[in-house]
């Protein structure tokens, strides 16, 4: 098993202590938690795409690229890309110098979002974002792929022989699909060969693993060997605490103030309590052993083979601490009970 740890970078006031960041706080503590979660043996660090209050986070390359220079060895993730709005010509450019730059450390996680402000926002009529997702990534992957290039598609103008620089220092550059709320991702992971990253922050287990069943399903379908399909997975938060109680407490300021957020009504969770969440939900708060015991029940659902955490919501030194006890409490049992079957590079 591989872990990761990822941010969408929001700066709104701390559920605990009402203190909000400057932008410029906020960043620069976001580089240092990637250089923290490199110390600590993580496997990748990850930047969300947001456009919009309170997300700092609208140019995952250039955010990337200042944690790539103080890093050396983490992979570098995207979770995620949203490759519906964007011009794939400046997604290949942009990504590919960032995988130079980083020694060939990125990993792209691709999704048509989960933020309904970013259709108007970029002139999406948000009945096409899959459509423009669809169109857009068959284009990315030429784009890396391919040198004189030419295209004719509905997102954007056509290329005639183009070939975009520079070239992506990994052949190609990993991609993933993003996955939360439509078997349309799935199908279009399938359909190519990709691995799959499921969301599951806000909704019971089985509500995402119909998703990845359908994602093994479709691959089957289109004669892949089904041992070659490739699942990550997210937790929708993280509080390790010696005592289960003293855990569930800690984490519940956070999970009141995410459900207060416009992401969290947009989401329409279905938990009436934190209680309910960490119930039926992925939440990972409790002891070591019981963060222990979900982990390997997510992977006896899933088949995943990365686990993904975000501690963002959290006070700063809070974050650092659970980022710890995460790596040193947690991180080892997994690894020794789950062997990692991935091949080199780390989620490629």
């Amino acid at each position: 098993m591989r872990f990761t740890v990822s941010s969408l970078v929001a700066n709104g006031p701390d559920p605990v202590t009402g203190v909000q960041r400057t932008p410029n706080e906020k960043l620069r503590s976001v580089i240092d938690q990637a250089v923290t979660a490199e110390q600590l043996g993580y496997d990748g660090y990850g930047v969300g795409e947001r456009h919009g209050e309170p997300f700092l986070s609208p140019a995952p390359p250039l955010l990337l690229s200042a944690i790539a220079a103080r890093t050396s060895t983490i992979r570098l993730f995207t979770t995620v890309t949203v490759l519906s709005i964007l011009d794939p010509v400046r997604v290949a450019e942009d990504y590919a110098m960032l995988d130079q730059l980083s020694g060939g450390r990125l990993e792209l996680i691709i999704g048509k979002g989960n933020d309904p402000r970013h259709f108007g926002l970029f002139g999406l009529p948000e009945e096409r974002q899959w459509e423009a997702l669809a169109e857009n990534y068959g284009l990315l992957r030429r784009l890396w792929r391919e040198e004189g290039v030419s295209w004719t598609g509905s997102t954007r103008p056509p290329l005639t022989d183009v070939t975009t620089a520079p070239r992506p220092l990994q052949s190609p550059i990993p991609v993933w699909h993003g996955s939360a709320t439509s078997e349309r991702s799935t199908d279009l992971a399938a359909r190519y060969g990709d691995p799959l990253f499921s969301a599951n922050a806000f909704h019971p287990l089985e509500k995402y693993k119909a998703l990845v069943d359908h994602y093994r399903e479709r691959w089957e379908h289109h004669g892949r060997d089904p041992k070659d399909a490739r699942v990550g997975t997210g937790f929708g938060g993280l509080f390790v605490a010696e005592r289960s109680q003293d855990a569930v407490e800690g984490f519940r300021p956070y999970w009141d103030a995410l459900l207060a957020s416009a992401a969290g009504k947009h989401n329409n969770s279905p938990f009436a309590s934190l209680e309910d969440a960490l119930e039926r939900g992925s939440a990972l708060v409790g002891s070591p052993q019981q963060v222990i015991e979900k982990i390997h029940r997510y992977h006896q659902a899933f088949g995943n083979e990365v686990v993904g955490i975000g501690v963002d919501a959290l006070t700063e030194d809070v974050q650092h601490r659970q980022l710890e006890l995460f790596a040193t409490e947690v991180a080892p049992v997994i690894r020794k009970e789950i062997p990692d079957v991935l091949r080199a590079p780390a989620t490629g």
